[in-house]
């Protein structure tokens, strides 16, 4: 394979961790090169307004904060590219890393900042409406539907969570949920059904989500029995799952039953030495670009100190 080169440290992935990782590792003079893989700005840019990113009283649009991460990392003297890393070997120092199956890279540490997606029903109509109504995380979005009506799709402790805090916010929230139980430990269990303007439509599966121009306007809901109804929302929230973009690294890393790679609690230590991870692909549990954000700058500093040691 041509166009091998060798650089200091490589980041993978390109959303608030990443971007972060690489403004840190910059001021470090790490000459750090970021890949951003097939999405720059990570899952972020699938939201619109942040309300809740500190620093932006007035919220701050999604698209132009990963923006002005990216370019304030550049700025730094970070390497930024388009590009999708393909293959690793982290076997042994220098780690091989292929990109786009055509550029051999070796690198003395990587920080691994991949990311998680929203698991989605498939819908065509849940598509279209993605940013206009339709969410994978209610404390992103849910500020935008105080005093409206919404519907949370699950039925597990993520999607409990989710309808209690929308129903702190809400006029109402329905949840929707393909079976006659739900698969939330008892505590979340008892915490949704004594929430009053939370209403559980057991036995449900959505067909559509339905809206126009502005937006969601409602779904279109099928019971087991056949029975076919719709219900008026304006906020339709996925809580089904996320799925860690880890793939290319299970063989190296260790991970969890979900894939999420397994970090230590400060560092973003990976299983292997000089490598690192960051951001949501190694956080099942909070999945806020604050928090990635941070983890972005641990990853980095402690990076900077293998570096140094080497």
């Amino acid at each position: 394979m041509d166009n091998k080169e060798h650089i200091k440290c490589l980041i993978i992935g390109g959303g608030p961790a990443g971007y972060t990782a690489a403004i840190y590792a910059s001021r470090a003079g790490l000459d750090p090169v970021l890949y951003e893989g097939m999405e720059p700005g990570g899952q972020l840019t699938t939201t619109t307004v942040i309300e809740n990113y500190p620093g932006f009283p007035g919220g701050v649009d999604a698209n132009k904060l990963m923006s002005d991460m990216r370019e304030q990392a550049v700025r730094l003297g970070a390497d930024i590219r388009r590009g999708s890393v393909t293959e690793v070997d982290f076997s042994g120092r220098p780690f091989g890393i292929s990109v786009d199956d055509s550029r051999r890279i070796e690198a003395e540490a990587v920080i691994i900042a991949t990311g998680a997606v929203a698991k989605y029903l498939g819908l065509p109509s849940e598509q279209k409406f993605r940013g206009l109504g339709v969410s994978a995380c209610a404390t992103c979005d849910g500020f935008f539907y105080r005093k409206k009506d919404v519907a949370v799709v699950g039925g597990g402790d993520t999607a409990c969570e989710e309808a209690t805090y929308l129903a702190g916010l809400c006029r109402k929230v329905y949840m929707i949920v393909r079976r006659d139980v739900l698969r939330a430990s008892e505590a979340m269990q008892e915490r949704v059904k004594s929430t009053p303007n939370i209403e559980i439509l057991w036995n449900c599966n959505t067909q559509e989500v339905l809206g126009d121009e502005s937006g969601v306007t409602g779904a279109r809901l099928l019971r087991k029995n056949g029975e076919v109804f719709d219900i008026k929302v304006d906020g339709f929230f996925l809580a089904i799952g996320h799925h860690p973009v880890s793939e290319l690294f299970s063989k190296w890393l260790k991970t969890d039953s979900e894939g999420y790679i397994l970090t230590d609690s400060v560092g973003g230590f990976t299983s292997v030495e000089g490598v690192f991870a960051a951001g949501d692909v190694q956080d099942p549990h909070y999945r806020q670009a604050i928090n990635a954000a941070a983890s972005g700058c641990r990853a980095a500093l402690e990076a900077e100190k293998f570096l140094k040691r080497k």
